[in-house]
This record gives C-alpha cells, sequence and structure tokens, in this order.
C-alpha cells in the first residue's frame, strides 16, 4: 500500500481513471517531441494553453491563460516546481507574477495540468488551476544538447547526474540560451542552473535537496500601433534603451518518511529575486492610454516557505491532512526615465505578505463502482505595505478564506468514467501591494466530464462553468487595472491520446468556451463621459476556442516525424469593449532521427508564416514571430 500513495507536497499523482476533475499528464517524451521556442511556447504546444507572449524576453513573464482567465503575467494560474510555488506576491507590476523560465525543461520528468481550483493542495492563484512540475530524481551519464535556428537563436544544455539507488542519486544542469529576435533591438540572453540531490538516510526516510537559479537580459523593440501591425512595419523600435534584466534563486530541502500506511512529507524553501524594465509605451486610445514616457520598473525580493502533510491510506481510499505558510518581502519601485536616467518617482513601496493554510482531503470508495472526493483549505492572508520613505503611514490588512473542494467518479464499465466536482479558488488582487485592504478574487467551479481509457489510449471530454466575484481587468501593455463586478466562464474541454497502429499516433487538448461579464461597469477614462458598461460583454482576452493537436510518425529505424498546431479563436482585446478580433492558428513540422549514437532534430515552427498578434491591448499590439527553422543534436555519454 505505500506505493500507492502521493507524494502530496512535491508531485501530484498520474491522472487516473478515478480523478474526479479533468487533469491532464504530460511526460517528458511528449514534452521533448514539440519543436518549442522556449518553455511558454512548450505549454502553448503541449497543453493546449492560451499563451501570448508580451515580446520582451526571458525573465519577462507572458500570459498563459486557461479556461479564459486573462491571467496578466500568468497570475491566474498556480506554478510549482517540485514543490516551491512560483507565483510571486506583492509584486508591483501583477499581483502573483509568474514566470515560466524558472522551469528547466530538460530536466522536466514530466508535469499535471489541473484545470480550475480543485485541488486542496494549491490555494492562492490557483484560480483558474495548477501547473504542478516534477522534476528528474535520478540520471546516469550525460546528455549534450546544441541547437541553433533562425533570428540568431542558439542553445545549448548540459546534463549530468547519478544512481547509486539507496545510497543516493542526483541531476545536475546548465542551460544557455540567446537569440537576436525578429524585431530589431529585441536580443536576449538566457543562464540557467538545476540540481537535486536525493539520499536515503534509511529505509524509511528520504531527504531531497534542489537548486534553481537563472540569469535572463533581454533588450525591447517596443510594442507596435495596430495600423503598423496590420502593414507589417516589424522594424519599428519604441525607444533602443528599452530592456531589462531579471535574476531568480530557489533552494528546497525536502524530507519524507514512511510509516505503517502512511507518508508524511516536509518541504522548506526560500527564494531570492530582483527584476529591472525599462520600458516605453507610446499613447494610444483608450481607458489605460500610454504616457508616451519611459519608465523603470525595480522589484527585489525575498522568500521564505514551508509546507507539511501528512497521508494515510485507508482500507479503500486515503487521507490526507497538512499545512503551509510562506512569507514574501518586496521592495518595489517605479521611476519615470529618459534613457534609463531616473527623473521623478512614480511609486517607492516596501512590503510584505505573510499566509498560512490548513489543507485536508478525503479519497474514498463508497462502492466499488463509486469514488468520493471531499476536501478543502483555510487560508489566512496577511499584507503590509508602506511607502520607502515613510511619507505616510504603514498600511495592514488581512484576509481569510474557506475554499471546500467535493468531488465524485462513477466507473460505468471497467474503461469509462463518469466525473464531476465543486470548488472554490481565490487570488489576491492585482495592487495589494500599495492597498493591502482590497479583497480576494474568487471563483465557485462546477464541472463533470467523461474519461475513456484503454490499453494505450486516453480521452476525456468535460462541461464547465465558473462563476467569479470581484472580477480584474488588467491591460498587460500599459499596467492599467481595476475590480469589482462579477463574470462568468463556461464551456467544453475535449482531450485525446490514441496510437493509430503501431506507427502513427495523434493526441491534442481543446476548449470551446463563452466567458462574460455579467455585472461589470467601469468609470469612463474622460471626466463627465458616459460609464464603460461591460456587462454582457465578452470577457477580455478569452477567446471563443483554443487548442493544439498532433500526428506523428515513428519507425523502428529511430526516425520520428510530427506534425503539430496550435489555435486561438476570436477574442476582444484588453481595453475595446465589443470588439472581436479573429482568430489565428499555428503549424509547426519537426524531425528526429538517431544517427551513430547522435540524435538529430530539425523543424520549423509556424511553418506558413502566418502573421499573428501575441497580445493587443489598447490598440497597441506584440506581433507573434514568423516562420523559424531551427535544428540540433544530442550526445549521450
Amino acid at each position: 500500500q505505500r506505493q500507492r500513495l502521493k507524494a502530496v507536497t512535491i508531485v501530484s499523482a498520474p491522472v487516473t481513471l478515478d480523478e474526479p476533475s479533468n487533469a491532464l499528464r504530460i511526460n517528458a517524451p511528449r514534452l521533448r517531441a514539440l519543436p518549442s521556442t522556449d518553455t511558454w511556447d512548450l505549454l502553448r504546444q503541449a497543453a493546449g494553453l492560451e499563451v501570448h507572449q508580451q515580446g520582451q524576453g526571458p525573465g519577462f513573464a507572458s500570459d498563459a491563460s486557461m479556461r479564459g482567465f486573462s491571467s496578466d503575467h500568468s497570475t491566474d494560474l498556480a506554478l510549482w516546481i517540485d514543490g516551491v510555488p512560483i507565483n510571486e506576491p506583492v509584486n508591483g507590476h501583477a499581483e502573483g507574477y509568474n514566470d515560466f523560465t524558472a522551469l528547466f525543461p530538460q530536466a522536466v520528468a514530466g508535469l499535471d495540468v489541473i484545470r480550475g481550483p480543485t485541488s486542496a493542495l494549491f490555494g492562492n492563484f490557483a484560480l483558474a488551476g495548477t501547473i504542478n512540475v516534477q522534476t528528474l530524481e535520478r540520471a546516469t551519464g550525460s546528455t549534450l544538447s546544441l541547437s541553433s535556428g533562425s533570428f540568431g537563436r542558439a542553445e545549448t544544455s548540459y546534463l549530468t547526474g547519478f544512481d547509486h539507488g539507496a545510497r543516493g542519486s542526483g541531476v545536475f544542469g546548465f542551460r544557455f540560451a540567446r537569440q537576436d529576435g525578429f524585431r530589431p533591438n529585441s536580443e536576449n540572453n538566457l543562464e540557467q542552473g538545476h540540481v537535486r540531490v536525493v539520499h536515503d538516510l534509511s529505509s524509511s526516510t528520504r531527504i531531497d535537496g534542489g537548486i534553481e537559479l537563472y540569469d535572463a537580459r533581454w533588450r525591447s523593440p517596443g510594442f507596435l500601433g495596430e495600423n503598423e501591425f496590420t502593414a507589417g512595419d516589424y522594424g519599428i523600435v519604441s525607444n533602443p534603451s528599452d530592456g531589462g534584466f531579471r535574476q531568480r534563486a530557489q533552494e528546497r530541502v525536502s524530507l519524507r518518511v514512511l510509516f505503517p500506511d502512511g507518508l508524511w512529507r516536509t518541504t522548506v524553501y526560500s527564494t531570492q529575486a530582483r527584476w529591472q524594465l525599462f520600458l516605453t509605451i507610446p499613447p494610444a486610445g483608450g481607458r489605460f492610454e500610454g504616457t508616451g514616457s519611459q519608465t523603470e520598473e525595480e522589484d527585489t525580493r525575498y522568500g521564505f516557505g514551508l509546507t507539511s502533510a501528512a497521508t494515510w491510506s485507508l482500507k479503500s481510499g486515503e487521507f490526507t491532512v497538512g499545512v503551509e505558510s510562506r512569507w514574501d518581502h518586496s521592495n518595489y519601485e517605479n521611476w519615470f526615465t529618459t534613457a534609463r536616467q531616473r527623473d521623478s518617482s512614480e511609486a517607492l513601496l516596501d512590503a510584505s505578505q505573510l499566509s498560512g493554510a490548513l489543507f485536508a482531503s478525503l479519497d474514498d470508495e463508497l462502492t466499488s463502482r463509486l469514488r468520493l472526493s471531499v476536501g478543502g483549505r483555510f487560508d489566512l492572508l496577511g499584507t503590509t505595505s508602506r511607502p520607502e520613505d515613510n511619507s505616510s503611514a504603514r498600511v495592514s490588512a488581512s484576509h481569510a478564506i474557506l475554499s471546500p473542494k467535493t468531488g465524485l467518479t462513477a466507473r460505468l464499465t471497467d474503461r469509462v468514467a463518469a466525473f464531476a466536482n465543486v470548488s472554490r479558488g481565490f487570488r489576491s488582487t492585482d495592487g495589494v501591494i500599495s492597498d493591502p485592504t482590497l479583497p480576494l478574487i474568487t471563483v465557485w467551479a462546477y464541472e463533470s466530464g467523461l474519461r475513456v481509457r484503454g490499453g494505450r489510449s486516453t480521452a476525456s471530454v468535460a462541461l464547465y462553468q465558473m462563476n467569479v466575484s470581484n472580477e480584474l481587468t488588467f491591460n498587460p501593455i500599459t499596467r492599467g487595472s481595476s475590480s469589482g463586478g462579477a463574470s462568468r466562464r463556461q464551456g467544453v474541454e475535449i482531450d485525446w491520446s490514441v496510437p493509430l497502429g503501431e506507427s502513427f499516433a495523434t493526441d491534442g487538448s481543446w476548449s470551446f468556451m463563452d466567458a462574460i461579464y455579467t455585472a461589470r461597469v467601469d468609470a469612463a477614462d474622460d471626466a463627465g463621459a458616459p460609464p464603460i458598461v461591460l456587462t454582457g460583454l465578452r470577457v477580455y482576452n478569452a477567446a471563443k476556442y483554443v487548442g493544439s493537436s498532433s500526428i506523428a510518425w515513428s519507425w523502428t529505424i529511430g526516425a520520428h516525424v510530427q506534425v503539430a498546431g496550435n489555435w486561438v479563436g476570436p477574442y476582444s482585446p484588453f481595453d475595446e469593449p465589443g470588439v472581436v478580433l479573429g482568430g489565428y492558428g499555428l503549424l509547426h513540422v519537426s524531425a528526429k532521427a538517431r544517427v551513430r549514437g547522435m540524435d538529430l532534430e530539425m523543424g520549423v515552427r509556424n511553418a506558413l508564416d502566418r502573421r499573428y498578434p501575441e497580445v493587443v491591448a489598447g490598440h497597441l499590439v506584440a506581433p507573434g514571430e514568423g516562420r523559424a527553422l531551427f535544428g540540433g543534436l544530442k550526445v549521450s555519454f
């Protein structure tokens, strides 16, 4: 029974027929088969996430959206890597800033995409869902990877490790990536390191430690006007001195103890980061109009956290109870600048947040074909903010929230199961770094569906509805935000992974959605103008459909060819109420072969050279990358 217990604070169990929610498990071979240019593009193709890259560089978090949450800088998604939360509280740029660059792609053993706030293990920022990443525990030998491609792209990574069984194992990696970019003044560089070491102290006790490091630097071409984008004037640069850097480190130690019919696991971690950005936003129409001035943002932070949980194996199920706590401190500065020289300050803040949670879940069989999952968590968040110069008094506020989770699974046959769940989720509101009294954004989520599993084939279909209170609208380009009102998101999700004979296979993940504001009125930008009524209109940046599909051919000689695509349906851009932009699709082709002990790869991303916008907001556009060729080799020794 010990072998079936979930390592609750580090990894989630692979998706099974008995799961009461629509989750997606993605393994390492699937991730490595995709012709992606970076971590964001990897998730867009692998998990069918709606991703809008902001055209700055690695370290500047892009927008990953799930179930219609616009998720500026992916703040509506919780990201965990080996038991460490990546979202950043008290962030002046975007509360819950979520940088997927922290993920070391070559070291990923697998990841779970948990849709909706269905898991009791994840709290703040798991509004739309959670991406839970597990890295490799052990490796033998070494692997050197080299690749290059269009727009001056070059990357090298080295992964090595050891496996001494119970005496210990480890994985070490280094990665360097750079590119000139498809627009002028868009060069960027990334250096990244990964360490994980595991050692068995006894037959029942294991200690597990890890370090994640990266340094990213970029130059920024800025944004285009809609007319410039339509005309294909990609050579325009807003300000040659725009750009920035980000440095991040995290350290983790986990202790796992097996006891009769149970498992206890505790993870402690610390994080440090510094981020500086210079960006010029040209004046444009819309309520979040740019100033035309260059601004500087600098965020210096550190934090500590702990998660501890115990799981008991019951006669026909499992019971888990645990605690979670974290403390984060941020020093945030926002300046008006000219060619990176400071003119005047807009915000100088010193803030911290202490949070704690108690969570529990019970998973038990009611009958041989009926399984109940019930649980929840109680979270308490306390935030404190004050100006750096002490020009005004310190402001503190606390928020408490109870988030119940209930799910039911019915095995209709040995291969088909029906599931349903109801859950509540939440996230901190943007702006709490300056006003801790702002209320939490909350959601009630409802889901039901069918899952089929037979042999190597899996498929699922799910219907969902998510009702949001204190809806937040955030312009990702100009950083203006407003909250209040309510919205409803409802739709259907379809996933499949099906082999077609011995040599062919297809998989895909699609979501079709209707997202509207059910009660929302915003003040007009101009004094005396009538208010902007959003009630009944589409939620900003929520596409009518989003998905990815692929078909692959494999031969026993070691060759592999894949044709894949991802699609984004029509959506309303930020700050353009009632406007609906057309959708787009991107085609990707890749091939791999093993030759003389080397794995060779070549391919093309956006093979049809489709012109598309990554982000549209307030009549400003961050264009997407055109056709990009790539090639590489991997040598293991």
